[in-house]
């Protein structure tokens, strides 16, 4: 039973010492760092769920960066198209990063009011091992 004596509330409290809502913004803090830290702490499922998706989201944005610049290098490479696709890539970055960004403090602002936003695909995933 927690202090308060409320076992459901995602705001109730967690295993740290410090309430769910507060743990799951955490867990997406530092991506995969704070993710994989409240994953081995925390048995509370809200916590876990949020931790899981801030692994998988990081893995998942690390996978697509990697992807995406190598496809900006190959084309970089093709004659007259080079400085175009440099331009429409440096434009495709700084629009995707800003997308990023929102995306993560959205996520951090949803956990600290205690709410689970699933992403697709990974929600599900994050989802199916939180509970497992």
């Amino acid at each position: 039973m927690r202090p308060n004596g409320d076992d459901s509330s995602p705001g109730a409290g967690s295993d740290e010492g410090i309430p769910a809502n507060m743990a799951g913004a955490l867990a997406y803090v530092l991506g995969i760092i704070t993710g994989i830290l409240f994953v081995m702490t925390s048995r509370d499922p809200f916590v876990r769920f949020h931790a899981y998706q801030s692994i998988f989201l990081t893995l998942a944005w690390i996978l697509f960066w990697v992807a995406f610049s190598i496809v900006s290098v190959v084309l970089g490479f093709i004659p007259l198209l080079g400085f175009l696709v440099w331009i429409v890539g440096v434009l495709l970055s700084l629009i995707l990063g800003l997308g990023g960004l929102a995306l993560w403090a959205m996520l951090i602002l949803r956990a600290y009011q205690g709410r689970r936003w699933k992403l697709p695909y990974i929600g599900d995933l994050a989802e199916r091992y939180a509970t497992a």
